[in-house]
């Protein structure tokens, strides 16, 4: 099975950053999970945009994907109630 790259936005790091630590070992778990499977059975593909969201508990983690070099873009990482300000 093909692996992805994984690279995060520069913002995205930063959210990572001022996540409580109990969180961001879930989350980063779900970062490494995307490498071998970037569309799991979880994800929502956005209207509009050619981008995915999934779920990690009360956090969301918003992702692209480009087929073509094999990466998956990780955009933003925030808790559910200010994901989409």
């Amino acid at each position: 099975m093909v692996k992805y790259k994984i690279e995060i936005k520069q913002s995205a790091i930063k959210e990572l950053n001022n996540l409580p630590k109990n969180v961001l070992s879930k989350i980063v778990d779900k970062i490494h999970f995307l490498a071998d499977n970037p569309r799991p059975i979880d994800c929502i593909k956005l209207r509009g945009k050619e981008q995915y969201r999934i779920r990690q508990g009360k956090y969301r983690i918003l992702y692209s994907i480009q087929n073509e070099v094999l990466v998956v873009f990780i955009v933003k990482i925030a808790h559910r109630k200010d994901m989409y300000k």
